[in-house]
């Protein structure tokens, strides 16, 4: 079988790894094989399977080959995520929502939590309306899947908010049964709406390392605001997601 290049060769293992030839964590053959079967050299190969590495395909493992990465394994709800019966009667938080949504279990120590009192950036400043440096505290979270961390989100609130809870209580997983929206509720500040940003971008070194992503795998960057019903900010949060590690799904009516 021949080729002529690798650009065609990538296309060729691209189709048989999403026609299910090559299932998620299996190798792929090694590179002298698919040189022979495709009658390329090697260079050609070595081509075709870095840019099947820089599309999140496949991660090339020293002494162990070029193994086909998973897909999404998790479902990461939209607005479902966030409702009331879950958090506000259900006692379900919403990393907690996405996995039960997914046919996973999970436990408070799946989520770590950083607390801290910090002078806020010139983001979370301006989206509070506070002046640049202002204190407020920082609740970072590392949230892990089986073990693999999935994605880390830190949420910023003003002390008047949250001082004395289980917002600012470092102890590893949700801040309560209803995590932090039913303790803002509780404070009286209970949550009415939101808006979410999603971009993507590649990953810096220090998220790389924390997410324990494989080379050329990319990020999803949310970024939340949460508000009363009277538009009080309530919550502001960066997320960073690992891309392979969740499918977003969004379903809603169609405005008029």
């Amino acid at each position: 079988m021949g080729t002529t290049g690798y650009r065609e060769l990538a296309a060729s293992l691209r189709a048989a790894i999403q026609a299910g030839e090559y299932l998620p964590g299996s190798t792929l053959p090694k590179q002298d094989e698919i040189a022979a079967h495709y009658d390329v050299n090697i260079k050609t190969v070595r081509q075709a399977i870095g840019l099947l590495d820089a599309e999140g395909l496949v991660t090339p493992i020293r002494r162990r080959g070029t193994v086909v990465r998973d897909r999404p394994p998790m479902r990461r709800l939209g607005i479902e995520r966030y409702a009331k019966s879950k958090w506000k009667f259900g006692n379900t938080v919403a990393f907690a929502a996405d996995r039960e949504a997914s046919g996973r279990t999970w436990k408070p120590t799946d989520q770590t939590n950083t607390v801290q009192l910090v002078e806020a950036d010139a983001e979370t400043a301006e989206a509070f309306g506070l002046t640049a440096g202002a204190q407020v505290y920082e609740r970072r979270r590392l949230v892990r899947d089986a073990g693999k961390p999935t994605h880390s989100l830190t949420s910023y609130y003003r002390p008047e908010h949250v001082e004395g809870t289980p917002l600012v209580d470092p102890t590893a997983g949700p801040a309560g049964k209803g995590g932090g929206f039913a303790v803002l509720t509780l404070q009286g500040y209970e949550p009415d709406h939101m808006s979410e940003t999603i971009c993507a971008r590649m990953p810096t070194p220090d998220e790389a390392a924390a997410l324990e992503l494989p080379s050329g795998e990319p990020v999803m960057i949310l970024v939340r605001k949460t508000y009363t019903a009277g538009n009080e900010l309530i919550e502001f949060a960066r997320g960073v997601h690992a891309a392979s590690r969740f499918a977003w799904t969004y379903d809603f009516k169609l405005p008029d």
